[in-house]
């Protein structure tokens, strides 16, 4: 199946500072393995990029690309401002363009955008691989970030409505 790897909000303001996520040199050293490994394969790497009116503003320096994420001019970049990637942008279009059935995900801010993009792409029939160890979030005041990592990897792969699933894997057990 024609696959393709959506890296998730990893910027700068997501990964210092007071919003900084957990885990952040971790995460993304599990994300570059992955792109390293889509790239080598010929496998489209999309860099979506969240922007609002405060630390992601467009163009700030909170809204670039995390400190230590690999990207190359090959790469594609999406910006959204939804949590959803696929609300009010062009990735629809754009996978449908380069005929992908298939999609692995990975990136910031676990309950937010990678749970909600991971929903809609279930709903619209893409089978998702999702990167257990390659998504994080900070600690919200009622659960520490590890424990929302964890229940959101098991509540999405328990997703069954859809006739297709998520299935979790360690980065370094995912190929392309």
């Amino acid at each position: 199946m024609p696959t393709a790897l959506l890296i998730i909000d990893v910027q700068h303001a997501l990964c210092t500072g007071a919003e900084a996520v957990a885990d952040a040199s971790r995460t993304i050293a599990n994300i570059n393995l992955l792109s390293q490994r889509a790239r080598a394969a010929r496998v489209p790497v999309i860099f979506v990029q969240h922007e609002d009116a405060g630390s992601l503003r467009h163009d700030s320096e909170g809204w670039q690309l995390a400190q230590g994420l690999e990207n190359t001019p090959q790469d594609i970049r999406l910006r959204k401002r939804g949590s959803d990637a696929f609300h009010q942008t062009e990735l629809q279009s754009m996978l449908k363009m380069r005929h992908i059935s298939q999609l692995v995900i990975c990136g910031m801010q676990t309950e937010f955008c990678v749970e909600s993009t991971v929903r809609r792409a279930l709903a619209l029939g893409y089978p998702v691989t999702l990167a257990g160890d390659g998504h994080t979030t900070t600690h919200n005041g009622v659960l520490e970030a590890a424990s929302i990592v964890a229940h959101h990897n098991a509540t999405l792969s328990n997703l069954g409505a859809y006739g297709v699933r998520t299935t979790i894997q360690a980065a370094h057990d995912i190929t392309f």
